[in-house]
């Protein structure tokens, strides 16, 4: 028996597929139970490691430096979907002398990594006599690599489209602008909005190497907090308590990104408009009108 796109697979296989399922999962949980098993022998889950996280202000400032990750990644994220949409359009453009220098800005953005970036932004610039905050640097950097990245998923979705709908477009007597910003560009995003949302959680995530140029986010907090010898250095637990937070925030994102999908794939409902078909004219009908010319549909 066999699919549309693969061979069904027979019992020898489906055996097969089990136990390598069970040993993934028993190696899966093995890995799991060493760590934990260290982490106790090691000493921390002990309550004095964990005795910070009974001060408020410890949460209070963890609060704080989650709100500071998502300024960033909100600022971040706005300007590269921005950055996204003009640099598609140029590397989309019919025009040379816009479409190469897009490309290249392009390459150059998605191969330099980000913490390249911020270092260039927060420690290069002062050299040339320009300062920049560490937030600043950082929304910047990310907005350069995801902007870049954010181009080529959209020029991806606009050229996987089929020709007919920018043909359709310039049929109507529509510009190549509203081919693009009308037809085109409505329906590459709603099929490459999984891509986008994917994108997004790494913008989030990536603000955590804002810690290396001292923006004061999640992760800089934590391991600032956890090098306080006076609470018994609690590097791990602080990283947990962190680990966990980046997680509810990432699958939040993730949450508010596909209900936002979902409102776009919803189409709205339009009634449809029923064209009578035309007339065909039977051989009976030829040989009629043949012997009586009025014979046969009006003429319009």
């Amino acid at each position: 028996m066999s699919s549309v796109l693969y061979d069904l697979p027979g019992p020898r296989a489906i055996a097969r597929n089990r136990v390598l399922g069970v040993v993934t999962v028993v190696v899966v949980l093995a890995i799991i139970g060493l760590i934990v098993w260290r982490l106790i022998a090691t000493g921390q889950f002990s309550a004095s490691k964990w005795d910070a996280f009974t001060y408020t202000n410890v949460w209070i400032q963890f609060g704080l430096a989650a709100l500071r990750t998502l300024a960033a990644f909100g600022a971040a994220a706005v300007g590269a979907l921005a950055l996204g949409f003009v640099l598609a359009i140029g590397r989309l453009s019919s025009r040379a002398w816009i479409r190469w220098p897009v490309t290249v800005v392009v390459e150059v953005f998605r191969a330099v990594p980000v913490l390249i970036f911020m270092l260039l932004l927060y420690y290069g610039l002062p050299v040339l006599g320009i300062r920049m905050s560490p937030y600043l640097a950082v929304v910047v950097a990310l907005i350069a690599y995801n902007g870049s990245v954010l181009a080529e998923v959209i020029r991806a979705g606009v050229e996987s489209l089929p020709r007919g709908q920018g043909e359709a477009g310039y049929a109507i007597g529509l510009r190549k602008s509203g081919v693009m910003r009308l037809v085109l560009l409505p329906q590459a995003i709603r099929a490459m909005m999984p891509v986008i949302i994917a994108q997004l959680v790494v913008t989030l995530k990536d603000t955590a190497l804002g810690f290396i140029i001292t923006y004061p986010e999640l992760l800089y907090y934590a391991r600032f907090l956890g090098s306080q010898a006076s609470l018994d250095s609690p590097i791990v637990p602080a990283t947990i308590v962190a680990g966990a937070i980046y997680i509810a925030l990432c699958l939040l994102l993730s949450f508010i990104a596909n209900q936002v999908e979902k409102r776009m794939r919803r189409s709205p409902k339009v009634a449809a408009t029923v064209v009578p078909p035309a007339h065909e004219t039977t051989d009976t009908e030829l040989l009629l009108a043949q012997e009586d010319p009025g014979f046969g549909p009006p003429r319009p």
